[in-house]
């Protein structure tokens, strides 16, 4: 099955790039909105080893812009949602989940294997700050969505280090929270349009709603996979 999946991509990338892709590991912190796409992406593509975090479910409101949503999967753990959909794109991946949140303490033990690529996907900025911190003191190459929602203009949609985003109001907050460290692996997908202004509802946690598409989580993904395939067969475009 993988020489099958594998088909399209080796006439692009020839078969080092192949037997790159399929001797990698990735490990993907959160598989939501940006995080199912950029799994699509990076199990298409026939990266051979990926451990999936997230310890969250769906709900009804993911069906507008989470490709692992369904009405079959609420309600179901998105971890082990991605795992089911990998493993249907392709049997021989090996493939992982950690139904855990990302924190300080959690971190030493889901990073325990350096790996060659981290995608972060996350859409709270206190366990983002905790894992970009963690990248950044282990030399972990790493690619991270800032805010995809509140957004619609695609042409606007950017690739930076952290430290040379502009706009974006959570790179911003993020750049300020990571100035002590070394952020050179780290590089962002974010969007230079302005968020769009909408009177937000709340949810019953009192945690604001942010309006999106299914259009502009799924493009951020789909480029943080391209990034790290890059990165994986040695690209220096």
């Amino acid at each position: 099955m993988a020489d099958d999946i594998s088909q399209r991509t080796k006439v692009l990338i020839g078969e080092d790039g192949v037997e790159a892709l399929r001797d990698s590991y990735v490990v993907l912190a959160g598989v939501g909105a940006v995080g199912g796409y950029a799994l699509e992406g990076l199990v298409r593509a026939g990266v051979g080893h990926i451990k999936v975090i997230d310890a969250d479910v769906f709900n009804d409101t993911n069906l507008n812009r989470q490709i692992l949503a369904t009405v079959n999967t609420i309600g179901q753990p998105k971890a082990i949602v991605s795992i089911e959909r990998a493993r249907s794109i392709n049997p021989d991946i090996d493939i992982s989940a950690e139904m855990e949140f990302v924190s300080e303490d959690t971190l030493p033990s889901l990073l325990s294997k350096k790996p060659d690529v981290l995608v972060d996907a996350i859409d709270t900025i206190q366990h983002k700050v905790s894992l970009l911190r963690y990248a950044a003191t282990h030399d972990i190459v790493t690619y991270s969505s800032m805010g995809a929602a509140l957004h619609m203009d695609a042409e606007k949609i950017r690739i930076a280090n952290i430290m040379g985003t502009k706009v974006c109001p959570l790179a911003s907050s993020i750049r300020c929270k990571l100035r002590d460290v070394d952020t050179k692996h780290i590089t962002c997908v974010y969007s230079e349009e302005k968020p769009i202004h909408v009177d937000m509802d709340r949810d019953e946690h009192g945690k604001s709603i942010l309006g999106s598409l299914p259009t502009i989580p799924a493009i951020f993904g789909m480029i943080l996979a391209n990034e790290a395939i890059k990165h994986i067969i040695g690209s220096k475009d």
